[in-house]
C-alpha cells in the first residue's frame, strides 16, 4: 500500500448529512429538486411553525398549551437553525476540503488505526443515533394521536379552516401535521448532526497532529533538516486546523444559541407536561422518548465541543514530548514559538457568550432541574 495516499477520508462521515440536504431539495442542480426546495420552504420550514405558534394564542387552557409548546419551539428552532445552516454552506463545503487536506497528512499506521477505530466510528455513531432518537419520537407523537382516543390534531394549531369540518378535511389536517414534523426532523437531522461529527473529526485530527509532534526527532535516520521540514508542515496543519476552529465559530454562532434556548425550552416543558397534563401512557411515552431527544440533542455537542479543548490543550505536551535537543538553533526557536500559540486556550462560543461544552450542558440539566423541582413542589 502507498503510504503517500490518503487511506482516512474525512468525507466519508458527511455522506449522510448531504443526502439530508438533498433530500430537501438542496445541493441539487435539477428543476424538480429546486421545486421540492420550494415547497418545502414556504410549507415547511415558514409556514409551520407559523401555524404552530398561531395555534397556541389561540388556546385558552394551560393544558393545551404546554402540551404545544414543546414541538412549537423545536419547529421553530429547527427553522431558525436550517435557515442560519443554509447561509453557511460555503463555510461548511471549505471546512470539508481542509478536512481532506490534513487526511492527506495520517500516513502512519498509528493515525490510521486511531482514526478509523475511534473518530470515524464516533461520528458514524453520533448520526445513527439521531436518526433512531428523532425517528422514536415522531412514531410516539403519531402513535399518540391514532391510538390516544378523541378527535385531535397531532398538535394545538391553526389553519383557515374549520378542521372538524368533515373526517377526511381532519385527516388531511393530520397528514399535513404528520409530513411537515417529519420534514422538520429531517431539517433537524441536518442541523443538530453537523456540530458533534465535526467537533468529533475536529478532536480527531488535533489528536492525529500531536502524534506527529511527538515523534518529531524520534526516529534514528531523521536528519536536521527532515526534522525542520516535518515542523513546518505540524505548523501548517495547526493552521489549518484553526482555520476550521474560526469557521465553526462563523458557522455555529446564531444557530447553536437558538439550539441551547430551544433545548432549554423543550426540556423544562416537558417534564411538566409528564408530571401534569399525559393522559395516557402513549402521552407520557410520547413526552418520555423526547425528553430523551432533547437531552441527545445537546450533549453530544457539548461533549465534543469540550473534547476539542481538551485535545488542542495536549498539543503543548506533545511538542514537549518530541526529540527537541536535536534540532538546530533556528528551529528550536520556531518550536518554542509554536509552543506558545498552542497554550492559547481554544474555544467555540454560541452567540459569542456561551462556551459549547460540558459547562453549558450541565447548566441546562440543572435548569431543567429546577423547573421539575418547582412543579413537584406546586403539585404537592
Amino acid at each position: 500500500m502507498d503510504l503517500k495516499s490518503p487511506v482516512i477520508r474525512s468525507e466519508h462521515i458527511y455522506r449522510a448529512y448531504w443526502l439530508y440536504w438533498h433530500l430537501l431539495g438542496l445541493e441539487s442542480h435539477f428543476l424538480l429538486n429546486r421545486l421540492l426546495d420550494v415547497v418545502i420552504t414556504v410549507f415547511v420550514t415558514i409556514w409551520y411553525p407559523v401555524h404552530l405558534i398561531l395555534g397556541l394564542f389561540m388556546e385558552r387552557s394551560v393544558r393545551e398549551v404546554c402540551k404545544g409548546l414543546p414541538i412549537t419551539a423545536a419547529c421553530f428552532f429547527a427553522s431558525f437553525k436550517f435557515i442560519c445552516f443554509r447561509i453557511k454552506l460555503s463555510e461548511i463545503k471549505e471546512i470539508e476540503v481542509l478536512f481532506k487536506q490534513l487526511d492527506q497528512r495520517a500516513v502512519s499506521e498509528e493515525e490510521r488505526e486511531f482514526f478509523n477505530q475511534n473518530t470515524r466510528r464516533e461520528a458514524n455513531f453520533i448520526w445513527k443515533s439521531f436518526i433512531v432518537a428523532y425517528g422514536l419520537s415522531n412514531i410516539s407523537a403519531i402513535a399518540s394521536v391514532l391510538f390516544g382516543g378523541g378527535h385531535k390534531l397531532l398538535y394545538p394549531a391553526w389553519f383557515p379552516y374549520d378542521v372538524q369540518a368533515t373526517e377526511l378535511v381532519f385527516w388531511l389536517s393530520v397528514t399535513y401535521q404528520i409530513a411537515g414534523v417529519s420534514l422538520a426532523i429531517l431539517q433537524n437531522l441536518a442541523n443538530d448532526s453537523y456540530p458533534p461529527m465535526t467537533f468529533c473529526v475536529v478532536a480527531g485530527h488535533v489528536r492525529l497532529l500531536a502524534m506527529r509532534l511527538s515523534r518529531m526527532g524520534q526516529g534514528p535516520e531523521e536528519t536536521r533538516h527532515s526534522i525542520g521540514k516535518q515542523l513546518i508542515e505540524s505548523i501548517e496543519d495547526h493552521r489549518k486546523l484553526m482555520k476550521i476552529v474560526a469557521l465553526l465559530r462563523s458557522t455555529m454562532n446564531i444557530s447553536q444559541l437558538g439550539q441551547f434556548v430551544s433545548s432549554g425550552i423543550n426540556i423544562s416543558i416537558t417534564l411538566i407536561n409528564i408530571l401534569f397534563f399525559a393522559e395516557n401512557n402513549f402521552a407520557v411515552t410520547y413526552y418520555g422518548v423526547y425528553f430523551l431527544s432533547m437531552v441527545l440533542e445537546l450533549f453530544p455537542c457539548c461533549y465534543y465541543g469540550t473534547l476539542i479543548s481538551v485535545e488542542m490543550n495536549q498539543l503543548t505536551y506533545a511538542i514537549y514530548s518530541s526529540n527537541w535537543m536535536k534540532m538546530d538553533r533556528r528551529c528550536s526557536r520556531t518550536l518554542l514559538i509554536f509552543m506558545q500559540l498552542t497554550l492559547a486556550e481554544v474555544q467555540i462560543k454560541a452567540g459569542g457568550m456561551i462556551g459549547i461544552g460540558m459547562n453549558a450542558f450541565f447548566a441546562t440539566v440543572r435548569l431543567a432541574y429546577s423547573f421539575f423541582a418547582l412543579a413537584m413542589s406546586l403539585r404537592g
